[in-house]
């Protein structure tokens, strides 16, 4: 039986595409945290069959809900305190997400103007589109959940 043990305070990733841990390990940018963290993968899950979960042990404002919420808005952020849940964030699409994405057009200011900041708007939250602030490229999700 595998055991890891809880975590005093931190947050845990719970309903994650089974085999999608690594992608938001790096980009949440956890390696660069001083802090442990614990991915397991394909779990299994009533709801989804297989699934990953994250447990970081680190304060909660490290974590970038907004990228999260980017990568995959169906996921669970427990707030551990105390070894306790103490709180649920249920994330959704952000309006705006800045240096997540790079814009993919050739004749896009940001490919010219290296130090602007990728922005993109949220464009069509049922389809989750993107498009560049500047060129109005249009992105989707790869990731996304049917």
């Amino acid at each position: 039986m595998l055991n890891i043990s809880g975590i005093h305070e931190g947050f845990v990733l719970d309903h994650i595409q089974a085999g999608m841990s690594m992608q938001i390990y790096h980009d949440l940018k956890l390696d660069k945290l001083d802090c442990t963290v614990a991915i397991i993968k394909n779990a299994k899950s009533n709801k989804m069959g297989k699934k990953d979960i994250i447990k970081v042990e680190c304060p909660i404002e490290a974590l970038d809900l907004d990228i999260l919420g980017f990568i995959d808005h169906n996921i669970t952020v427990n707030v551990i305190k105390g070894d306790r849940i103490v709180d649920k964030k249920i994330l959704s699409l952000p309006k705006q997400v800045r240096n997540v994405i790079k814009c993919k057009n050739p004749r896009c200011v940001t490919s010219v103007e290296q130090e602007l900041d990728q922005i993109f708007l949220l464009t069509d939250e049922e389809k989750e589109v993107y498009r560049c602030k500047y060129c109005e490229e249009k992105y989707t999700n790869p990731n996304r959940r049917k």
